[in-house]
């Protein structure tokens, strides 16, 4: 079984939803022209991954392989219509701006992808690190995305964050750029491509910078002991 940390590096970065596994790209695209946006979805993502992981592990050993993925459906579907029921009701005018894009996380790959291959498999608490990790990269993306929009876009970070926090987070907004009217491709989907993009390319390098540097290291390694 694969340990808890190899379990976490995996949703954070080696194969994170939104920069690896290009999963979720629908709502990943359309809410993000904010952070508070991006955090809202995020973390109701997080929440129906761990709920729907912990839940499958729990019954892996009593559901029939051949209605496993009916089964699976049913609980993620109940589990995100809880959350957003209790999104409308408790954050009301946030749940008003991600609209759709709540009861979409049932269509969300990752959650059954990740119920299927691995909660299925593998005892709870490794379920519950999984969903956390998925759930905690895909939410990073969203937060990336959101800050660099959000940032290019209005010149603010922060915006809004009232209604996730309350009234007394309306301090929060942070002005970066004064007097700056804004790019509005930004904030259009079409931004939000070349935002990903440019995230996508970024991680991409890092990736590739630790590589050469672990090559180093091995290669200097192999020249002191010969």
């Amino acid at each position: 079984m694969p340990a808890y940390n190899e379990i976490a590096k995996e949703g954070l970065w080696h194969n994170n939803v939104g920069f690896v596994q290009l999963l979720g790209l629908c709502p990943l695209l359309a809410v993000t022209s904010t952070v508070i946006n991006g955090l809202g979805l995020g973390l109701a993502t997080t929440v129906t991954l761990i709920a729907s992981n912990v839940s499958v592990s729990l019954i892996r050993n009593l559901v029939r392989p051949e209605i496993r993925i009916p089964v699976f459906m049913m609980l993620i579907a109940s589990f995100v219509t809880a959350i957003d029921l209790a999104m409308n009701a408790y954050l009301h005018e946030l749940h008003k701006i991600l609209g759709i894009f709540i009861p979409l996380i049932v269509t969300n790959c990752a959650i059954l992808a990740r119920a299927e291959s691995f909660a299925s498999r593998n005892t709870v608490g490794r379920s519950f690190i999984d969903g956390l990790s998925m759930g905690a990269g895909f939410t990073v993306a969203l937060l990336l995305l959101g800050a660099l929009r959000e940032i290019i876009g209005m010149g603010t970070l922060f915006d809004s964050a009232y209604l996730m926090f309350g009234e007394a987070a309306r301090g929060l907004t942070i002005t970066l750029i004064q007097d700056y009217r804004g790019f509005l491709l930004a904030i259009l989907p079409p931004g939000a491509f070349l935002g990903l993009g440019l995230l996508i390319a970024a991680k991409n390098v890092i990736d590739k910078r630790v590589e050469q540097r672990v090559v180093q290291s091995l290669s200097m390694e192999a020249n002191a002991t010969t």
